[in-house]
């Protein structure tokens, strides 16, 4: 199990050696936003988002199946969670990217690449909770995803980050796939652009 990473003041650890209570204060109505995702959106296919096919209580259950907090002990996890002098307040999900079933066309546009090789891991999503952004949490999460993937025997990790319009701010609800800069500065690189608003970033492991 890799031990907690860290920056001057943030550390983040694997999702199971958070408790649940850590995650969904970070997820939950008073953390993040109030969406009812609960980082389902990229595991669920066509109608399965609807709320009444796949109820948000649900999807909370299947995330804390997925992450298994609270058990140091568990072989896999979905995420990485973010502490703040001891404050729960980000969550960084990092998986190998065949968990994700609906990553959907625009990362494949012009790649000839096999879907189901799992030792390729993807970050798909941010989740900083409103009063600790702007912090370096971010960051903070991508560069731990590196180590996370890696130690897990990942060959290469993935992102697919917004790229905002120059002097134009996004929407954090946007942003929760993460921005270019912050993948940049843990090291991936950019490998296509498959539209004018989203890149694919890559680093080899």
């Amino acid at each position: 199990m890799p031990e907690a990473m860290r920056t001057p003041e943030v550390t983040v650890v694997p999702a199971n050696e958070a408790s649940w209570d850590d995650l969904a204060a970070v997820l939950g109505a008073r953390g993040y936003r109030n969406t009812g995702c609960w980082c389902q959106r990229f595991k669920l296919r066509g109608r399965e988002w609807d709320a009444e096919a796949v109820p948000v209580a649900e999807r909370a259950r299947r995330l804390r199946e997925q992450t298994q907090c609270g058990n140091p002990r568990a072989n896999h996890t979905s995420g990485l969670v973010a502490y703040l002098e001891g404050e729960p307040v980000g969550w960084c999900a990092v998986e190998p990217r065949t968990a994700y079933v609906r990553l959907g066309t625009s990362p494949w546009k012009d790649r000839a690449e096999d879907k189901t090789d799992n030792s390729v891991w993807a970050v798909t999503c941010f989740a900083i909770r409103r009063d600790f952004r702007r912090r370096g949490i971010s960051r903070a999460l991508a560069r731990a995803a590196v180590d996370f993937a890696r130690e897990r025997g990942a060959r290469v990790l993935e992102g697919y980050p917004m790229i905002p319009e120059p002097g134009k701010d996004v929407p954090w609800g946007e942003l929760h796939v993460g921005h270019r800069n912050i993948f940049a500065a843990a090291g991936f690189a950019e490998i296509s652009r498959p539209t004018l608003r989203r890149a694919v970033m890559r680093i080899d492991l």
